[in-house]
């Protein structure tokens, strides 16, 4: 990922690499001693954050832009804090994080803004009907929106 241009990313094959190596180690369902799980850990740890980086890095430059917010679980990683501190220093980029208690998955900052939003007085009834087992003969829709199977 880090030599492909622009910013999409994806961690699936990383991921299948990693447990095909895991597999690999195992021999006879032994699991690999605890050095080479840390060297596997690691470099995991070090491929996901170095696409992290160089990713940032582009948006901001692309962007124009000096500063960078770090949100969510990720944002505690002190590896990728300590890389992008160092890759985005050179551009003149000044990247901000919550505290670390703060670092969590992001739905504990969509329940805060939600939480500030109703002290805010804001409201939304939010009524959800869900129907099960419904006929597509009955949705609702332009006709000729929907493909018949044989026309698949």
């Amino acid at each position: 990922m880090t030599d492909r241009p622009g910013l999409d990313f994806s961690f699936s094959g990383l991921k299948t690499h990693t447990r095909n190596l895991i597999q690999k180690h195992r021999g006879d369902d032994v699991l690999p001693n605890e050095q080479t799980i840390l060297d596997i850990c690691a470099g995991f740890q070090e491929a996901v954050v170095d696409t992290l980086v160089i990713k940032c890095r582009r948006a901001v430059v692309a962007a124009g832009m000096k500063t960078l917010v770090i949100a969510g679980g990720v944002s505690a990683n002190t590896r990728l804090r300590d890389k992008l501190k160092v890759a985005l220093g050179k551009e003149g980029v000044d990247v901000f994080y919550a505290r670390h208690e703060f670092c969590t998955d992001n739905g504990a900052m969509i329940a805060y803004a939600g939480c500030q939003r109703m002290l805010a007085g804001e409201r939304n009834p939010m009524v959800i009907t869900a129907t099960p087992r419904w006929p597509m003969d009955q949705l609702n829709v332009p006709s000729g929106k929907i493909k018949s199977q044989e026309s698949v």
